[in-house]
């Protein structure tokens, strides 16, 4: 009898560490899916961050060109606005250029202010005298012969033109030679 008692025992041992063997192995295993779980959304949380990093960079950049192109705009209006101001003391300049006093030197000064805050904007003169005619930059207004010029030729500049960067924002009136 005694050993069927050490028998039970022993059987009841085992099976004992079988569920508990069994036990284990299922906790070990939702661990393992816990941590599978748990990386993918680790993952999944990473790629998240990534795509709100990319996209606040892209709001950013977006941000900055709308907030310089809208600079540029108001650039180029306030140019349109004053550039006839300029035009009419340039022709007071040329027209007084025999007496030259001090009212002369006083309309020259507030020429030469003017131009100094056109080029603090970037807003720049464009070169035309001499150059071969280019529709994009001048505006033909008469067609001369030359045989001091090459054909399509600047030979002289009736209103000066003005550009922002690389954009006209007023072509200059120009002769050309044929």
């Amino acid at each position: 009898m005694s050993n069927n008692v050490e028998d039970n025992i022993e059987e009841n041992l085992e099976e004992e560490i079988e569920k508990q063997e069994e036990t284990i192995e299922e906790e070990i295993l939702e661990d393992i899916e816990e941590a599978e779980e748990s990386g993918e959304l680790v993952n999944s949380l990473k790629d998240q961050l990534l795509r709100l990093q990319a996209d606040f960079m892209n709001f950013k950049r977006r941000s900055e060109e709308q907030r310089s192109s809208s600079m540029d705009y108001a650039k180029e209006k306030f140019a349109l606005d004053i550039l006839p101001c300029i035009d009419n003391f340039e022709r007071a300049l040329e027209s007084g250029e025999e007496d030259k006093g001090s009212f002369y030197d006083g309309v020259s000064m507030i020429y030469e202010e003017l131009i100094k805050v056109l080029k603090k904007n970037n807003i720049e003169e464009i070169d035309a005298l001499g150059e071969a005619f280019d529709p994009n930059m001048h505006h033909a207004v008469f067609a001369e012969e030359s045989d001091n010029h090459d054909p399509e030729t600047v030979i002289e500049i009736l209103q000066k033109g003005y550009k922002i960067k690389e954009k006209v924002i007023r072509p200059a009136m120009v002769k050309v030679s044929k």
